[in-house]
């Protein structure tokens, strides 16, 4: 199982922040992906840097041929053909797509930089502590476990909350 977060806080060339995520969906849809699922688009607070518009935030399963960092890759093409700019860490953006898990693939994110790009860490560092990651993922897949803590989603909001 592959999944992706998707999440948008302002406006781009792609219309609204739903707008954009409609469009992102549609995009992942093409070769050399598909997408399986999709969940809801549910609205959210910021993470990290609070004095921003809200975000609307969606997790899909897809599929693909594209090895992980191939996949990171595509997914930086389409974040920069929605305009999307990495300037301040956590802050406003037009579209983000975050590989969160990959089959189950545990990467410590070992290796050299290039460039601005860091090693490939999976699963996602992250998802644990966001329930704006783990609702959308329980939606969209309830039956997938994190793939080191072995937990599923609403277990681990669960711990959230």
């Amino acid at each position: 199982m592959i999944l992706i977060g998707l999440g948008s806080n302002v406006p781009g060339p792609w219309g609204s922040p739903q707008e954009t995520l409609e469009k992102a969906l549609s995009i992942l849809n093409e070769t050399p992906c598909r997408v399986v699922k999709a969940s809801s688009l549910i609205v959210t607070k910021p993470f990290g840097l609070i004095d921003q518009p809200d975000f609307i935030n969606a997790v899909a399963e897809i599929e693909t041929g594209l090895e992980p960092e191939a996949l990171m890759a595509h997914l930086h093409e389409i974040e920069l053909s929605a305009d999307r700019r990495r300037s301040v860490r956590w802050g406003p953006r037009t579209l983000d797509l975050d590989l969160l898990d990959y089959n189950g693939l545990v990467l410590k994110g070992e290796g050299e930089s290039i460039g601005h790009q860091t090693p490939l860490v999976l699963p996602h560092p992250g998802i644990a502590e966001r329930n704006f990651v783990l609702g959308p993922i329980a939606e969209v897949a309830p039956d997938w476990l994190h793939p080191v803590l072995d937990l599923s989603a609403e277990a681990l909001l669960q711990k959230i909350d």
